[in-house]
């Protein structure tokens, strides 16, 4: 598909009688093959569906979004260095932080651990240089939850069948092979993860049956993202038995064996007498402070913590997650400094230059000569227009933007500010699609949010790297005033790329 002056329209000119066409194919081929979500309860209340049977597609574009080329490549080349750069505030993050110092003290026994990352950029156009170059800016880097990985590949399935079946059958019509849709391979990525961690677990000495357990949410909504990799894995050979386990459910189903590795066994709550050891868990719950309301919830998180079992992600692979660790990372040094990065990847390499490449500007918010100057950033009514500030959060709607931060700074305790970061926007180039949410058709200017997976298999005693591999992309799209990103929460939708 043509970008130049000359290029026709994109999306193509569509009538009503198209659009709601398109609707009808998107909404049955989304449940037809897996491409959705259980029912928010702003449309049928739980009283109306007690059993929970009721789904509905995940909202989605009509059509793949334009996206540069150069800076789908460029998130894909700095991956496997993010994979890498795993390195040993707030309440949230001080309590993590002393899980992992109670099971120090203890002594950890499982050295292996798992992460199945995520690094989310945005496009921003440098105008530095004629014409404009499109770069990769991060936006963050998530290390625990990655989600939407299931999701991605069906968007990206969605929008192949579509430019096969039905846009060429469109008054502007697009020709079967004008759009430039690249492959996903995220579900087999990611499970492929999962799988080499489990075959390193090794043999059982216990003599059980291993398997490997997903730690969900236990309203988890975004199940059949999840589910996707649970398919995955269950195509193995032999075959790799896999569990779903709510969070809260943690010490009623499992428990650690008396020996000195601390084995996690798990017993079937619908046959007790059938016992597993636990080779993996993988946790899409646990990621924020509404997952531990009780003592017992962090009680259960050190119980995972000090096992045998692999942990995606460990706590302290967790905690590597945090804002405060990408500012870090990203603040420049004087030119006679070497930077912070440069204490796990050395300045002058092409992983190096390739995560510079990719960082925007971030600043602390503590009472460092740097972290001083951000605060009168984020209070000056006219600069602070041009930042975000975050706390040490995953997931949607966490973030303050704009004229909102100085309004927001004055209902937080100023000893508490150090726990946020203040971030340049990233402001990419809106592009025109459509939205189908809810059944409903949002036409208008959309950006998207572009993310690349990748796992990393390691030995933190060692440090030694065993697996490191891309595992996919996945892409979201939302309006263009819209200021959060989260499917989940409810801001943005899938998509998929059109390269450009």
């Amino acid at each position: 598909m043509s970008s130049g002056p000359d290029a026709e329209p994109y999306p193509p000119a569509t009538t009503p009688e198209e659009l709601d066409h398109l609707a009808q194919v998107i909404k049955d081929w989304a449940i037809g093959n897996g491409f959705a979500v259980r029912t928010p309860p702003t449309m049928i209340p739980p009283e109306a569906d007690p059993a929970t049977i009721t789904a509905v597609p995940a909202p989605v574009t009509l059509f793949p979004t334009a996206f540069p080329r150069q800076a789908f490549l460029q998130g894909q080349k700095a991956q496997k260095a993010y994979n890498e750069l795993v390195i040993d505030g707030d309440d949230f993050v001080r309590d993590l932080w002393a899980v992992h110092e109670t099971v120090k003290s203890e002594g950890y026994t499982q050295p292996l651990s798992l992460g199945l990352f995520r690094s989310d950029y945005m496009v921003h156009e440098d105008k530095s240089s004629v014409p404009p170059t499109a770069q990769a800016k991060q936006v963050e880097f998530n290390t625990i939850a990655a989600s939407f990985g299931g999701l991605s590949v069906h968007a990206s399935k969605l929008h192949n069948f579509l430019a096969k079946s039905e846009y060429p059958l469109l008054r502007d019509s697009l020709a079967q092979g004008v759009l430039d849709l690249p492959a996903n391979d995220t579900i087999e990525g990611l499970a492929g993860g999962i799988e080499a961690a489990y075959h390193a677990y090794g043999v059982s000495e216990l003599g059980h049956t291993k398997c490997v357990i997903f730690l969900v949410q236990g309203d988890e909504r975004n199940v059949f993202d999840q589910r996707h990799l649970e398919y995955q894995i269950s195509k193995s050979s032999p075959t790799m038995s896999v569990f779903r386990l709510a969070f809260n459910d943690i010490i009623k189903h499992t428990s650690i064996s008396e020996g000195p590795k601390r084995q996690l066994l798990y017993a079937l709550p619908w046959n007790q007498n059938k016992v597993f050891e636990v080779a993996v868990v993988y946790m899409r719950g646990g990621y924020g402070p509404d997952d531990y309301p009780t003592q017992q919830t962090w009680d259960a998180r050190r119980h995972i913590e000090r096992s045998h079992a692999i942990k995606c992600p460990t706590v302290l692979t967790q905690v590597a997650g945090i804002k405060k660790v990408q500012q870090v990372l990203a603040t420049p040094r004087p030119s006679s400094e070497p930077s912070i990065l440069s204490q796990f990847i050395k300045d002058d390499t092409g992983s190096a230059v390739a995560l510079w490449n990719t960082f925007t500007n971030i600043y602390p918010m503590d009472t460092s000569a740097v972290g001083l100057e951000a605060r009168k950033k984020a209070l000056d009514p006219e600069q602070c227009v041009d930042y975000v500030l975050k706390p040490q959060r995953e997931g949607g709607g966490n973030n303050i933007y704009g004229s909102a931060i100085p309004r927001f700074l004055k209902t937080v305790p100023e000893i508490h500010w150090n726990s946020y970061i203040l971030m340049e926007l990233i402001k990419p180039p809106a592009e025109n699609n459509f939205i189908l949410r809810n059944g409903n058709i949002e036409h208008g200017r959309v950006i998207s949010e572009l993310g690349i997976y990748g796992t990393c298999l390691w030995n933190q005693t060692t440090g030694e790297i065993i697996r490191n591999e891309r595992a996919g992309w996945l892409l979201r799209t939302k309006g263009e005033e819209s200021q959060e990103g989260g499917v989940a929460a409810g801001y943005g939708c899938m998509d998929s790329v059109s390269l450009t």
